[in-house]
């Protein structure tokens, strides 16, 4: 089977598994970290073909969605590729990239496995998380799981552990400052940060708007 045609039955296998899911994390969401991919690529050496089956295939079943199991989308992944006589090399390596994609992986211990393909797929998924888009999808996120808006006696924890950001059922608003805006300074690559820094930008100016509103200032 060709690379494009392994690309393309991905994306098919993607789109029929996410069928039906929360809209932050959805195929949109993949189509989109899958673009963001190809355009970061252009200015790294990285095999795109990589790029392109991590992009794909990062959030085929995001834990959030698993009672927190983080076994569950590699196991997919591996399976689909397995079945499709993917070299070994390449499904250990979109394996790897898969369990060491996610924000809270970096939390605690540091990884334990890197690579320029990783940190392309990375920096295109963190993309998706701030900005506009970051901004709808935290909300519609936090409408999916019934969460406060914002609520000024609950202070954001920036120093979580891993186990504590799973567990996290803060306000929405919480997350901007434990996550979303730490984003742009944990960018890997020159495109990742050029395109970061107007989507932090983007947010800041979001906060600074709803703290107006909230509290009645002119």
């Amino acid at each position: 089977m060709t690379n494009t045609k392994l690309v393309e039955e991905t994306i098919a296998f993607v789109k029929q598994t996410l069928e039906g899911a929360e809209g932050g994390h959805d195929w949109f969401h993949i189509e989109r970290v899958y673009k963001n991919a190809l355009l970061i690529a252009k200015s790294e050496q990285v095999d795109t073909f990589i790029v392109s089956l991590g992009a794909l295939l990062h959030d085929i079943a995001d834990a959030k969605f698993y009672n927190g199991d983080e076994t569950i989308g590699p196991k997919m992944a591996h399976g689909f590729l397995t079945l499709r006589l993917v070299d070994k090399g390449v499904i250990t390596h979109v394996v790897n990239i898969i369990e060491n994609i996610s924000f809270k992986s970096s939390l605690g211990e540091a990884s334990k496995f890197t690579s320029p393909e990783l940190q392309v797929v990375q920096d295109a998924d963190r993309l998706d998380a701030i900005g506009a888009i970051g901004i709808a999808r935290a909300f519609n996120y936090g409408g999916f799981k019934n969460r406060e808006l914002y609520n000024p006696e609950i202070e954001p924890n920036i120093q979580m552990t891993k186990a504590a950001y799973k567990k996290s059922t803060a306000p929405t608003i919480n997350h901007f400052y434990e996550k979303l805006l730490l984003l742009k300074d944990k960018m890997n690559t020159k495109t990742g940060l050029k395109l970061a820094e107007e989507r932090h930008g983007y947010m800041v100016g979001f906060l600074t708007q709803f703290d107006n509103e909230w509290n009645g200032k002119l």
